[in-house]
């Protein structure tokens, strides 16, 4: 079946703006040659892919599915022709990332000012999901690389460079001001309430595992979606829960999170950036994350520093 490439761009709007006029306005068209273009596109799928409705367009079900391939193509070609008709081709262009809550605050904001510094007109589209969505996500085409935290599965398609370990306490608001006061067996504490990450993610699997090791049958009294939500829950007294130790930090300091002391060792974690070894980066994709991983690589560096030096001097 061949089809126009222009169709597709023009399907793609139309998907985009959820509204035929808007479409032909940003295309630079009419309402009458985009549904007549629509109207050919369905003929030649031999279905339907929109329905029209008060307030615009619906996808059917066969348009979402297209509309998925179609837009992933698209940004490609858009990228493409940034790069080429820009005059430094490293400088030019749009990066398309996934990124998790805590790689987020953890590592990739403070990286984020030194490369737009430097880069100003790279363009950084950001999509914040869960660990699997995000990989998901790469293997479909749809990112040009991920900032994740660990753990996850991956395929031997995947490329992973590590950038930062981290590591999460357990922590509680004041309401439970005496789980500060002593340390604690695990199973001491089943009748507390917990927060936490809810299933489909990784944290939750992994904690889920570190429970069973340890001989506790746990459940979460509260689930979120994103890890974001799990300190505000915490302070406001809603259970007790794990978050990294350093973005916990400002809230055990103010007061307002206490530390759980537990004889058990948490897992550790880390930040990885992943890739596809089978795909190519446009060369703004391949800029920033060269330089992510070189931070990454500067920080492990500096933290191995430290420990030599048992934790003495400046650490930032």
């Amino acid at each position: 079946m061949d089809i126009n490439f222009e169709h597709y761009k023009i399907f793609y709007y139309v998907a985009k703006y959820g509204n035929i006029t808007k479409a032909a306005a940003a295309l630079g068209s009419n309402q009458p040659n985009v549904t007549r273009i629509i109207k050919l596109l369905e003929s030649q799928y031999n279905c339907r892919l929109l329905v029209r409705e008060a307030r615009g367009i619906r996808l059917t079900e066969e348009g979402r599915r297209l509309y998925a391939h179609v837009e992933i193509a698209y940004q490609h070609l858009a990228n493409a022709q940034e790069e080429i008709c820009g005059r430094d081709f490293q400088r030019f262009g749009t990066v398309e990332i996934g990124v998790t809550e805590t790689a987020l605050h953890l590592f990739l904001l403070e990286a984020l000012h030194g490369f737009k510094s430097n880069y100003s007109a790279i363009r950084i589209k950001i999509h914040n999901h869960g660990t699997p969505e995000i990989l998901r996500r790469l293997a479909g085409g749809g990112l040009d690389f991920a900032v994740v935290t660990t753990p996850f599965e991956t395929s031997g398609t995947i490329r992973c460079e590590k950038v930062m370990d981290f590591r999460e306490v357990l922590v509680a608001g004041i309401q439970y001001r005496e789980l500060g006061e002593r340390t604690w067996e695990l199973k001491e504490l089943r009748n507390y309430p917990w927060v936490g990450l809810g299933r489909g993610t990784a944290t939750y699997e992994l904690y889920k595992d570190f429970f069973i090791r340890n001989g506790v049958d746990m459940e979460l009294d509260m689930e979120v979606a994103t890890s974001d939500l799990i300190l505000p829950l915490i302070v406001n007294n809603f259970g007790i829960g794990f978050a990294s130790e350093d973005l916990a930090g400002s809230f055990l300091h103010k007061g307002s999170l206490v530390r759980v002391p537990v004889k058990c060792e948490l897992p550790c974690r880390s930040i990885q950036i992943v890739s596809d070894k089978g795909r190519g980066r446009s060369l703004a994709a391949d800029t920033l994350y060269k330089y992510l991983c070189a931070c990454g690589r500067s920080d492990i560096a500096h933290d191995a520093q430290y420990e030599e030096k048992g934790g003495k001097g400046d650490r930032t």
